[in-house]
């Protein structure tokens, strides 16, 4: 199994906080770098022989490029990617199977440094109501408090 996340496919710094570091509108549309990720993660691994991936493009903590190489991948191998707008018109049909954890603003709120709670409300908000993860995926599980997570919706 290969286990990654979108922060290590997040554009730099410089480019997230173009248009200030609390806008929701750029936190969703440009701090994932969709290219880089199907061209160097998505792609590859769809692929039916000779696969490899590189698991990450970018190091949010030293804000530079992760270096990280390519590395062979088994034809089996399975990616679990986690992330923010994973399900989003220009990303989810990179994958074969998405997982949408749904919660609410307030828990939301919970999980982040209180000066990201904005921006991170304001872009998952917006991303409900564009790109309809809840319809799009998979499977759809509540995740309201991290020590009881994923309890299946019924509808």
């Amino acid at each position: 199994m290969l286990v990654t996340d979108w922060r290590g496919f997040w554009r730099p710094r410089s480019l997230r906080y173009e248009f200030g570091r609390d806008d929701p509108d750029a936190y969703y549309d440009g701090w994932f770098d969709v290219p880089g990720a199907y061209r160097e993660l998505l792609e590859p691994l769809g692929r039916t022989s000779d696969r490899w991936w590189v698991p990450s493009l970018y190091d949010p903590g030293t804000d530079r490029a992760s270096r990280a190489p390519r590395q062979p991948v088994p034809d089996d191998a399975v990616l679990v990617f986690a992330g923010s707008f994973l399900l989003r018109d220009d990303v989810r049909w990179g994958f074969d199977a998405v997982a949408h954890l749904t919660t609410s603003d307030a828990a939301i709120r919970r999980r982040v440094p209180a000066q990201d709670g904005d921006r991170v409300v304001g872009g998952w908000n917006r991303y409900l109501r564009e790109d309809d993860p809840a319809g799009a995926a998979t499977v759809v599980l509540r995740c309201e408090d991290p020590r009881h997570p994923a309890e299946r919706l019924t509808a």
